[in-house]
């Protein structure tokens, strides 16, 4: 039986619906209502004193009469926690039934609190209900994201088009990527202020073209490099609705507690540091809310732009277009599902497990979704305030090498390695932040070793011949290899007395790939995204150790690669298997070989020219017209020998004659019909 109620409210609407079921409900039950309002103490204080609290108390009473009539009961209690308030008054009151609103009763001690309904209900010993007090009884709206329907509509893709114009017009931007020297760095700095106005995509678009010296100018390249999100950050109620949804349940049943300042705010994600109901320091990346919906609108429009630009010859000759809106749009796909990065973070672990110096946060995989990514916080000190000594220089020297593993030996490689994403603890460097990498082919790892290789033993020859290697096509038809040979050999004598602390390895992949734009040949966009990488990877390096020789590491990191070669091909089972390959390769090479010379049956050799029947009709015909032209020749002069001799037929001078004349006729024809 239901003798005694409560109902919490903190006399907001929602609240009061919730007030209104649990009349109804003691009325059916003849039940004792008690309404229960949790007031914090700092209110008080703000609002007054004892005046204030007598006249909330008469206030919240008459209340509780008109809802509930006589069996009403008004009660005002000061405590900040309201959960704590709400399930001491049921023990005091010895209440059988508490009733409380899911919304509502939510400040800005959300993250300290928790949800009171839920709190309650987890606490509470008494029978908990909790009333569902949205709007209308219908709950919160469902949120729209890209993958509930079609691409954005015409009018969505124009108005956000009008947006971009009226931004682009307001910093003056007209001829941001002319190369031209008047005001560069002023335009490249209203570009930058265009583009994180404008939101996540067209702050990736900027992050991807400070890459790329290739398609932009060297101004927009230094000024893209220090792109920021400007974004407010997000509120505590959105945050805890992106958890909840995609956790599927309340997050205080996960997390005990979840710190409301933000470590980070960005146009994706915004990052808290929190702590697991078992007591594990995490860092929750959340996504944004309307990040999805902004950034495939921001995709739709862009690649409208895309397909105007591919038929349009002045953008074909400077840049691929589609090829840049793809290669955009992948990333940003990329980055809107949490679950690449998890899946990042392990492949890294992978990569770095040689390097006992270098490790990455641990991925709570039960826990991370495409909308959330939950981390083991690293509790360390950022990586410059390391502290002197062996550790601190080996740290250093293996942060190098790890560099040339990831990019020449596994081709995956953490792309923003500036100090921010570099902590310090426990003796290792973690990297952190793995949304952005970056992935190199077999063949262009193997010919980037041999140009850093070139460039430690200054052969300028071979460093001009690896460069070509690394080509993604073949040089123009005018290159002239000399005077690129000379220009990498100024370089070189440049950097030949620099000392080590001052050697970057960034700036100079860089000036390499300058150097091969003026020559017109074409490197690798990858390229560009290693040497920034390793830029800011060296840089870190060098304030650890000034003493680190990037170039002497890359020595004895490829004397490492060929001793390990060395031991997987001694390895019997690999021996094994190689042996039998070349012993089927070799069989087969022989029986060809005798299939060839004709001892063995079977098909012969066959070599099928392309081109080869043209290439027959035109010899054909050239020895046609030779032996016409030879028996033509032999006409005439038998013509004039029979002429002019004194005892002659007469006859024969007139065949030789009518002869002559055909067969030159003949071949004249024959030359000018085939013209």
């Amino acid at each position: 039986m239901i003798q005694r109620m409560l109902v919490a409210t903190d006399r907001s609407d929602t609240a009061s619906r919730a007030v209104q079921w649990a009349a109804e409900m003691s009325d059916a039950c003849a039940a004792d209502l008690l309404v229960l309002q949790v007031v914090a103490p700092e209110h008080l204080t703000a609002q007054g004193g004892d005046s204030t609290t007598r006249a909330a108390a008469d206030d919240l009473a008459t209340f509780a009469r008109q809802v509930c009539g006589e069996r009403g009961r008004a009660l005002l209690v000061y405590d900040s926690d309201p959960a704590d308030a709400i399930v001491r008054v049921c023990e005091q009151e010895r209440v059988d039934l508490v009733v409380v609103g899911n919304v509502g009763m939510r400040d800005r001690t959300e993250f300290l609190l928790g949800s009171v309904p839920n709190r309650v209900s987890h606490n509470a010993r008494c029978s908990v209900v909790i009333v569902n007090t949205a709007l209308n009884g219908a709950g919160a709206a469902p949120r729209k994201t890209a993958q509930d329907g079609a691409e954005p509509s015409e009018g969505e893709l124009l108005g956000r088009a009008a947006h971009v114009a009226q931004v682009f017009a307001r910093y003056g931007l007209r001829d941001v990527l002319r190369r031209t020297p008047d005001d560069a760095a002023g335009r490249a700095r209203a570009f930058r202020g265009a583009l994180e106005e404008l939101g996540p995509t067209f702050a990736k678009l900027g992050q991807i073209l400070s890459t790329r010296p290739d398609l932009v100018p060297a101004a927009v390249v230094a000024e893209l490099a220090d792109l920021q999100d400007h974004v407010a950050p997000l509120t505590e109620a959105e945050v805890v609705a992106v958890m909840e949804t995609e956790l599927k349940v309340p997050w205080e049943d996960v997390f005990a507690s979840i710190e409301p300042d933000p470590l980070a705010s960005g146009t994706i994600a915004q990052v808290h540091r929190a702590t697991l109901v078992g007591g594990e320091r995490v860092v929750v990346k959340v996504q944004r809310p309307t990040a999805e919906i902004e950034i495939t609108q921001d995709l739709g429009l862009l690649r409208r732009f895309a397909e105007k630009a591919a038929n349009r010859p002045a953008f074909q000759q400077v840049v691929d277009v589609p090829a840049v809106i793809d290669h955009l749009s992948s990333s940003l796909v990329r980055e809107l599902d949490f679950r690449h990065e998890a899946a990042n973070i392990e492949r890294m672990r992978e990569v770095l497990a040689p390097f006992s110096g270098l490790s990455v946060p641990d991925v709570m995989t039960g826990l991370s979704t495409r909308r959330l990514l939950v981390l083991q916080e690293i509790q360390g000190t950022p990586l410059l305030d390391a502290p002197e000594g062996e550790a601190r220089r080996e740290a250093a020297r293996q942060l190098v090498e790890a560099y040339y593993q990831q990019v020449l030996a596994a081709g995956f490689f953490h792309a923003d390695p500036h100090p921010g994403n570099l902590m310090w603890w426990n003796d290792t460097i973690y990297l952190l932040d793995l949304g952005m990498v970056g992935e190199v082919d077999a063949g262009t790892r193997e010919s980037l070793l041999l140009l850093l290789l070139a460039f430690w033993r200054e052969d300028t020859s071979f460093l001009a011949e690896a460069m070509l290697g690394l080509a993604t096509g073949p040089p123009p038809a005018d290159f002239d290899q000399d005077a690129f040979a000379d220009e990498l050999a100024g370089l070189m004598a440049t950097y030949r007395h620099v000392s080590l602390k001052e050697l970057r390895l960034g700036p100079l992949l860089q000036q390499l790939t300058e150097i091969s734009v003026r020559h017109r040949v074409r490197l690798p966009s990858s390229l560009a995204l290693i040497g920034k990488a390793f830029g800011q990877m060296q840089l870190a390096a060098a304030e650890l150790d000034p003493s680190v020789d990037p170039f002497s590491v890359a020595g004895s990191f490829y004397l490492r690669q060929l001793a390990g070669s060395m031991r997987a091909a001694v390895n019997p089972a690999q021996l094994f298997y190689e042996g039998q390959k070349l012993r089927a390769r070799a069989t087969r090479l022989l029986e060809g070989l005798e299939r060839t010379l004709g001892v063995r049956a079977g098909t012969g050799l066959q070599v099928d020219f392309r081109g080869a029947r043209e290439l027959t009709a035109a010899i054909g015909a050239a020895g046609r017209r030779i032996a016409v032209g030879l028996a033509a020749a032999t006409a005439i002069v038998g013509t004039a020998v029979t002429a002019s001799a004194a005892h002659s037929a007469a006859w024969a001078t007139a065949v030789f004659g009518t002869a002559a004349v055909l067969l030159t006729g003949g071949l004249l024809i024959d030359v000018f019909r085939r013209r």
